[in-house]
């Protein structure tokens, strides 16, 4: 039965009255502040106009791919996708991210060569034609087909006619400067046989003779090929095969051509001889004895035909393996001479294109690479080196290697971190790649106004890290760190589901803490297991190993709440030899009534998920493992999963939580010093009255600790209930703090949780949500600042953890660190996300910490110890601080901000972020030397509030919360930087500062460059007499209005797009932006009168030439007869 629950009633009353009553009771909260405050009010500076909301770029492999481009000259590569998405690529750091409004599926892409501009071929039958002379591409013209689907497009080079092919096949022109269509079209009846009874199908190739432009290759599905003269209007030649046909290429002399069909074979045809083909190869079929056909082949998907002036021609193509290859990874088949190469891809092969090295498709191609568009990943191959290698991909599109399970994000970080882990990195790469400059090398560089390193960090699946360089709007992968190394591979799979409380991906990483001061670094993985990494430049030597895996850790960390005589967590045995010894193991604890007697019936007991390495392995310089603490099953029970972390290197602690408690570890000493139940916290002040419970209920599995949310899938909460369904969905958990109530019927997120809530269930599944070391006042009487741990539940309480650490060099590795629960306690509605620390100016108080220095050092033992002493074991600001002087706490919870004085804990400024909806992320950040805090909603909104007041400077829609990725990889950071995970593959980057949005235009790399045009090839004298060269037409005289007449209206209309305004940096306001216009507009107009020019110059020394050389044949042949000819 459902419970009534009387705050919702309540809450949707007050949702109910009247605004204006709403308005001045948020207004007397905003007044609700200590009386001694106002006197040394803090003066802010951050004002309303210091934030603006834009999105910035957009990193990572291009999601669902559908279409690939290149442009020759410019050396650009254009990518679209199934999401109607465009991405651009030129040099190593110039990329461009553009999105089709409509959002339907990209099908083709045709670059103008040497234009600066683009035309793409939607699913929804629109073209739509793109400039690229812009830093941010904007379409010009859209033309949108009503009656016809397009199936295939052809521009030939230097042409402004762009040929259209449908489903009826029937083709069309589309003049590309107008963007209208000709009247002139090629309909299918004329173009076949006309004694053909049946339909051709749709237009799958069209393409001109290299050397006659008048004669236009149309192939259609069924397996028939065209020869359409332009001029004539009729078919030439018609070829006809019973394989359906998926591609066609040309040779380029013109007289042969190639066509690969789907039953793996590949026709070769003299244009001249249309009976039957030349030559018919089946690249992968087994050749039979006996002169038999060869077994037919899956389809060959696309072939290319490319020709060099000093060899043999490639013949490369996709697909065309035989059938009985099972398991086969998709392949690419270079055929070169005699040569046959077999290129297997990781995945299926969307599309491919060969770079040559002229734009002319008359002359010798000179192939010297392949560029493939893979599901997931951008291959190119060198083909000019023996054993095709292939280049070492510059872009960051290795995000998604492993899914991304979190992501952080520091920017200002120190200026030696980024160095540090480069040289680390840079040890990583693997070999064997091509020699040469990676060849995609169009575009440039813009002017980063941004100087300060910024650094992602993103966790996987797979339990690998990556630390990205994100500096100036880049990205650039640094290094890696595989987090499975310390852990045995699980052989038998017997043994890996006793102990597995995830169906895949054991090590797949949760919660990344990070200090970039000390390089300190920890992880929470998906197996309650949490490692502690140090930063290293030098290779740890093997005998160090065996103290790091003796030190393994394993902590219970399970509440009972139904033994009403020992209401204790169950303790972690203490540790025989916390210092010194040489294999301290944990001693197994004292067993709990219920705890023996499910053991006693053969349920798993005091075993970690995963098992440590126990022989001594190699650790490269970068971060090397200095701890690994697990969670143990308890009573056939497994651990809960980790909803927080934090780790402090000043203090030597980390720390963690989860719906069954918190556990503290000093991890110099290798000690545990706290173990406590939610509940134990509270000590006596605990106000809820909780109920005891059965063991079996109160023991629900890793479910409850972390959200079993697929996108779009909902799990029914009664598989959560037995002991034996532990399994988690990896790849979407959430700590519980993010956890929304699903509404199946419209996939809306409903919030209805307070701090008031009386299910027993949900207090005594109260998770630990929110941790941070500081040093402030713990009481209301400390008359000075001491170090602590503030932690926040997900009922909104924050509890004072008091901490007393031992001096520094040694004495901090021989006495205890002593920890004690204050008895302060603070409460807020939601459950607590973040907490942060500052002083009476506003500035904020950042944790203490140890900066970084090498610790393997082959150096004498006093020597390290005595560089320990001089080290200060605090670098905070706080410790220096005059007793008189106050602090502020910031606390932000899922719904509302409190800043409480200190040590008075009054609270100074209260704001209610959201009623209907909750916080997903609140991080307190800095921006123009002031500080904020930055909300992001589920709603879609994103705010920002002033500190220490409260004050809402910024409140923009931004993205509803369609799916649980952006809501576990969204984060702000310093400076005005937002990012989330966009799709599986890609980061979008954002920014919150106005600073940044103007600055914006001058940072982003400009697409298009000014580059000559390469010379056509050169005819010859022969062919130039004897017509032997290519062949030009005057496409205007054909298909131009007064030849061709008008188009029928309801066939395609035309939709004007913004154009070229868009992208101009100021167009949206003022003079600037005019002028800027004004100049774009002049130097495209230059840039055509100086291409008319050179076209004039281009035809007035042709005729000169043409001249000279008739008048050398006159005088030659002058008085000779005609049979010494």
């Amino acid at each position: 039965m459902k419970k009534f629950n009387i705050r919702k009633v309540l809450d949707g009353l007050t949702a109910g009255s009247s605004s204006s009553s709403s308005q001045q009771q948020q207004q007397q909260q905003q007044q609700q502040q200590q009386p001694g405050s106002r006197e040394n009010e803090v003066q802010e500076t951050l004002q309303s106009e210091h934030f603006q909301l834009c999105k910035t770029v957009r990193h990572g492999f291009p999601y669902q791919p559908s279409a690939l481009a290149f442009d020759p000259v410019q050396k650009i590569l254009a990518v679209g996708t199934q999401t109607g998405a465009l991405r651009l690529f030129g040099r190593p750091g110039v990329e461009c991210y553009c999105q089709h409004d409509s959002g339907a599926a990209v099908i083709q892409l045709q670059f103008l060569i040497n234009e600066g501009a683009l035309v793409s071929a939607l699913a929804d039958d629109t073209l739509h034609l793109w400039n690229l002379r812009q830093k941010r591409p904007a379409i010009l013209h859209s033309l949108k087909f009503s009656r016809e689907r397009i199936t295939f497009c052809h521009l030939p080079f230097q042409s402004k006619w762009l040929y259209v092919g449908t489903e009826r096949g029937n083709i069309h022109i589309v003049n590309v400067e107008s963007f209208t269509l000709s009247g002139y079209v090629i309909m299918w009846n004329k173009a076949i046989e006309l004694s053909s009874k049946s339909h051709p199908g749709p237009v799958v190739h069209i393409s001109d003779n290299p050397m006659d432009e008048g004669k236009l290759l149309i192939g259609f599905e069924s397996g028939t090929v065209a020869l359409w003269d332009l001029k004539s209007k009729k078919a030439d030649y018609r070829y006809t095969h019973d394989e359906a046909i998926h591609s066609v290429a040309w040779h380029h002399e013109g007289k042969q051509f190639i066509c690969s069909h789907s039953d793996g074979t590949l026709t070769i045809w003299n244009v001249k001889s249309p009976t039957k083909p030349v030559q018919t190869i089946t690249p992968h079929g087994k050749q039979l004895k006996d002169g038999k056909k060869p077994e037919p082949c899956k389809p060959i998907l696309k072939v290319e035909f490319k020709t060099t002036r000093s060899g043999e021609p490639f013949i490369i193509l996709s697909g065309g393996l035989s059938y009985d290859t099972v398991g086969r990874r998709p392949c690419l088949t270079v055929m070169h001479g005699k040569s046959t190469a077999v290129l297997e891809m990781d995945y299926s092969i969307v599309d491919f294109l060969t770079l040559c090295e002229t734009p002319y498709p008359n002359d010798f191609q000179e192939p010297y690479a392949v560029v493939v568009l893979l599901e997931k990943d951008l291959v190119l191959i060198d083909l000019a080196q023996n054993g095709y290698p292939i280049f070492e991909n510059p872009y960051p599109l290795s995000i998604h290697e492993s899914p991304v399970t979190c992501c952080e994000y520091f920017a200002d970080c120190p200026v030696d971190v980024i160095p540090a882990l480069y040289s680390v990195g840079a040890r990583q790469k693997r070999q064997g790649y091509s020699k040469k400059e990676w060849p995609i090398s169009g575009g440039n560089w813009g002017l980063g106004t941004q100087s300060y390193p910024e650094i992602i960090i993103t966790g996987h699946a797979d339990g690998s890290i990556k630390f990205w360089d994100a500096s100036a709007i880049t990205l650039q992968v640094l290094y890696k760190l595989k987090t499975s190394k310390v852990f045995e591979k699980s052989r038998n799979k017997d043994d890996r589901l006793n102990t597995d409380i995830v169906d895949e991906d054991p090590y797949a990483i949760q919660i990344i803490s990070w200090c970039p001061e000390s390089r300190m670094l920890c992880i929470a993985g998906v197996s309650a297991h949490v490692i502690i990494y140090r930063f290293s430049k030098q290779e740890v030597t093997t005998e160090v190993i065996p103290v790091m895996v003796s030190y393994m850790l394993e902590i219970r960390l399970l509440y009972e709440i139904n033994d009403v005589d020992s209401p204790e967590l169950e303790q972690v045995p203490p540790l025989p030899t916390p210092v010194g010894g040489s294999n301290p193991q944990p001693i197994p604890p004292q067993s709990h009534p219920s705890t023996s007697s499910s053991s006693s019936d053969g349920l798993r007991d005091n075993v970690p998920c995963l098992k440590v390495k126990s022989s001594p392995f190699k650790q490269s310089p970068g971060y090397q493992a200095e701890l690994v603490i697990q969670l143990v099953w308890v009573g056939g029970e497994p651990p809960q999963q980790i909803t927080s972390l934090a780790v402090n290197s000043s203090y030597g602690i980390v720390v963690f939580g989860n719906c069954n408690g918190i556990a503290m570890v000093d991890y110099l000493q290798k000690a545990v010093l706290l173990n406590l139940g939610t509940i134990e916290l509270y000590g006596s002040n605990d106000p809820y009255r909780r109920e005891p419970r059965s063991p079996r209920k109160s023991r629900q599995p890793s479910g409850a600790g972390l959200c079993d949310i697929n996108e779009g899938t909902i799990v029914p909460e009664d598989r959560c209930k037995s002991p034996t369904s532990a399994k988690m969905s990896r790849k979407l958990s959430l700590p519980t703090e993010l956890k929304p109530d699903l509404d199946i019927k419209d996939n809306s997120f409903s919030r209805s949780r307070s701090s008031s809530v009386t299910s027993i269930d949900k207090e005594s599944r109260e998770a630990i949500s929110a941790l941070h070391f500081c040093e402030t006042y713990t009481r209301k009487t400390d008359s000075s600042p001491s170090p602590c741990l503030w932690v926040g539940t997900t009922l909104g309480t924050v509890l004072v953890i008091a901490l007393n650490i031992p001096p520094g060099g040694e004495q901090r590795l021989l006495q205890p660190v002593i920890v004690s629960p204050s008895g302060t306690i603070l409460r807020l509605k939601g459950a607590i996300l973040r907490m942060a620390f500052l002083d009476n100016t506003g500035c904020l108080v950042p944790p203490a910490y140890e900066p970084w220095r090498e610790y393997n050092v082959s150096e004498e033992k006093d020597e390290k110890d005595k560089l320990k002493k001089r080290r200060p074991v605090s670098v905070s600001p706080s410790s220096s601080q005059e007793i008189s002087e106050n602090q502020y706490a910031v606390i932000c919870s899922e719904k509302q901000a409190k800043v409480i004085s200190l040590p008075t804990q009054n609270c100074a400024y209260k704001q209610n972020i959201t009623e209907t909806s909750f916080v997903l992320r609140g991080d307190i950040v800095a921006l123009s030397n002031s500080i904020c805090l930055a909300c992001f909603c589920a709603n879609g909104h994103i705010m920002t509030f002033s500190l220490p007041s409260l004050r809402p400077l910024l409140d923009v829609y931004y993205l509803p919360l369609t799916n649980m990725r952006i809501a576990r990889t969204f984060c702000f950071t310093n400076n005005g930087q937002a990012l989330y995970l966009v799709s599986p593959t890609e980061i979008q980057r954002l920014t919150y500062s106005q600073e940044t949005c103007e600055n914006l235009q001058e940072m982003l790399g400009e697409l298009f460059t000014p580059v000559e045009t390469p010379e056509a090839p050169n005819r010859g004298f022969f062919k130039g007499l004897f017509g032997g060269g290519a062949q030009s037409l005057d496409r205007e005289e054909l298909f131009g209005e007064s030849a061709s007449g008008k188009a029928s209206r309801s066939l395609a209309q035309h939709i004007p797009g913004p154009g070229g305004i868009e992208g101009v940096k100021g167009a949206a306001s003022g003079v600037v932006g005019e002028l800027a216009r004004a100049r774009l507009a002049l130097d495209e107009r230059g840039q055509k009168l100086g291409d008319l020019e050179e076209r004039t110059a281009a035809m007035l020394s042709s005729a000169d030439s043409f001249s000279k050389h008739a008048h050398e044949m006159m005088l030659k042949y002058k008085d000779k007869k005609w049979y010494q000819f």
